[in-house]
């Protein structure tokens, strides 16, 4: 039988199951090469962009190939998997290009969801136009096939979970006689790789071909789901008539009430789609349900202008971030929502048709704002390096305030760049841009006091301690917690000259940083103070120094201490503890 006939089959057809099977296989085997040639043998750094590239495209068009058998046209589905290999590896070495190969690599999560997002969507786009015969479908051939490819990608996700579970246990078992070639054999790239894609590319077959079960799963969730509506409903009402007693300043002291806000909006968004479903007329919900989605429209139009209205004054204040980037392009989206389903929400008859068209709008709208996002049109660090260089030559951002740390790690390529652009302006920004280029900057400060509180009463921070009120090293810096930081100074070798022992928790542990004779201060030992009271003690400058019950061991030419374990069981006596109060300032505000 030819390839054509092979991809006209039914989904129950063992031909369906062998172009699948194969598909998994040969995604497997092609990731393996590539992984391989990145970590192991890789190509000079000019060409990683090339194999992140390819690695992208063979993650996505296996998928789009074993999605769309049984339900693409041969046509469609052949060129829809080419043009989505091209479009992944063109996003996947852009993304290597400006974000990962500048270090940046918390950017990969949110590039790897955004491209699962944009490819789950164009996918059932596409689909459903081909299903139907024309550019927009219908409703239903949209939601059947969204929520079909969804719950099948769960449960295929789910099911090669379980695979690798059941091999582990296997080897587990072979190895409490003795027998550990299993273990030793999934740890080989060959052959976990592989055998994940097929058994996924398995799941994917078997789900497909139980339709019935994907529709009752799909059917039990949002039965489900739509019951959370009345009283998610009930909670954002009551949040938005609190609000004229409380004023918004509590919600812009929390610093994320944009994101707070607007998932409370997405998440009646997915609520109302589950009570809506497919919106056959001759399936209503209940009525409490109906009514339920009405009033929800409503709360989602306030709702999504107090996100927007927050995020422009974050802006108007301190700028772009690609987190705010990514902050505009949800509430640009989620203002669609909001209209839509307002007008959804006011329209008598027929119960909240309007979505329909919303929903098809906004999924649309979604692709192109994700290819804009991820592409140099709209790089969240490109737009947001350009705003804040465009702050600093207007003065709005006085030369003291520059965030210069943002600039490198945050910002990829396009904040290296800026930086290096900074730095041909000489003075002192150049010689802090030339810092942060090479990983030495200490961040600039503002005027917001940061608390030190130092023990015993009386006592100073050493002279050299701070570091442009930061404390040394890679310490969890106190500007960045919630509570003050307590910094006990201390003589705890005997030689004269102070220490300092910092609590970096609530737990027992405090780190002990101690001058050099070249200059920064180093952290060189670790304090435990488990004992109840102990702490208080220590505050009250109620301790000495003993010597060591312990000595030193000479291990291959170096010298190592032995910690014993602290008593931890009998409680310090009660003293009387007082503290020096230092005000620092903290960093800038982002």
């Amino acid at each position: 039988m030819s390839l054509d006939m092979m991809l006209e089959a039914k989904p129950a057809s063992p031909r369906m199951l062998a172009l699948r099977l194969g598909a998994g296989l040969a995604q497997g085997l092609a990731a393996l090469v590539l992984i391989h040639q990145f970590w192991i043998k890789p190509f000079p750094e000019a060409w990683n962009w090339a194999i992140s590239g390819a690695m992208a495209a063979v993650l996505v068009a296996p998928l789009i190939f074993m999605g769309g058998l049984g339900t693409l046209r041969r046509t469609t589905l052949t060129v829809w998997t080419i043009a989505a290999a091209l479009i992944a590896a063109g996003l996947g070495g852009y993304g290597y290009w400006a974000h990962l190969a500048s270090m940046r690599g918390g950017d990969f999560p949110v590039l790897a969801l955004s491209g699962v997002v944009l490819f789950f969507i164009a996918h059932h786009l596409i689909a459903a136009a081909d299903e139907d015969r024309r550019l927009v479908a219908r409703y239903p051939t949209y939601f059947d096939g969204a929520w079909k490819h969804g719950v099948q990608l769960a449960l295929s996700l789910a099911f090669t979970a379980v695979f690798w579970a059941l091999l582990f246990l296997g080897a587990g078992l072979f190895k409490l006689i003795g027998i550990d070639a299993l273990l030793k054999l999934y740890d080989h790239d060959w052959f976990h790789i592989p055998a994940t894609t097929l058994a996924f590319a398995a799941a994917v077959h078997l789900t497909d071909v139980r339709v019935g079960l994907i529709r009752g799963v799909r059917t039990v969730a949002l039965v489900l789901l739509s019951w959370l509506l009345p009283l998610l409903t009930l909670i954002a009402a009551a949040f938005l008539l609190t609000l004229p007693f409380t004023g918004l300043k509590p919600l812009w002291d929390t610093k994320a009430s944009t994101a707070v806000v607007l998932t409370a909006a997405a998440l009646l968004i997915v609520l109302i789609n589950a009570a809506y479903q497919d919106g056959r007329p001759e399936s209503p919900p209940a009525a409490v349900l109906r009514w339920a989605a009405r009033i929800a429209g409503v709360l989602i139009a306030p709702l999504v202008g107090i996100a927007g209205y927050g995020l422009v004054l974050r802006i108007g204040q301190y700028g772009l971030t690609p987190e705010r980037v990514y902050a505009a392009a949800c509430v640009m989206l989620a203002a669609v929502y909001a209209v839509g389903y307002l007008a959804a929400a006011v329209r008598p008859r027929p119960w909240m048709k309007t979505l329909e068209p919303t929903n098809v709008a906004a999924a649309a709208l979604a692709v192109l704002v994700i290819l804009a996002l991820t592409t140099p049109v709209a790089d969240p660090s490109r737009v947001s390096v350009d705003d804040q260089m465009a702050r600093i030559v207007s003065g709005r951002t006085k030369p003291g305030e520059i965030d210069y740390a943002f600039f490198g790690p945050q910002s990829g390529r396009y904040g290296v760049s800026a930086l290096k652009t900074l730095q041909a302006r000489g003075g002192d920004v150049g010689a802090r841009a030339a810092d942060a280029l090479a990983g030495k900057y200490v961040p600039a400060v503002a005027d917001k006091p940061v608390i030190f509180h130092v023990y015993p009463q009386g006592a100073a921070i050493p002279d050299g301690f701070l570091v442009n009120n930061r404390l040394p090293g890679d310490y969890i810096n106190c500007q960045e917690q919630e509570h003050a930081c307590d910094l006990y100074v201390l003589d705890a070798d005997g030689d004269g000259r102070p220490e300092v022992a910092v609590d970096e928790s609530s737990y027992g542990s405090l780190n002990v940083y101690q001058a050099q004779a070249s200059g920064p201060w180093k952290q060189v030992a670790t304090l435990e103070v488990c004992a109840a009271g102990g702490k208080e003690a220590l505050k009250a400058g109620a301790f000495k120094t003993v010597p060591s019950k312990w000595r030193e061991l000479e291990i291959g030419g170096r010298r190592f201490g032995l910690t014993p374990r602290p008593d931890c069981d009998t409680p310090a006596p009660p003293v009387a503890a007082g503290a020096t109060k230092v005000e620092a300032a903290a960093p800038i505000e982002r």
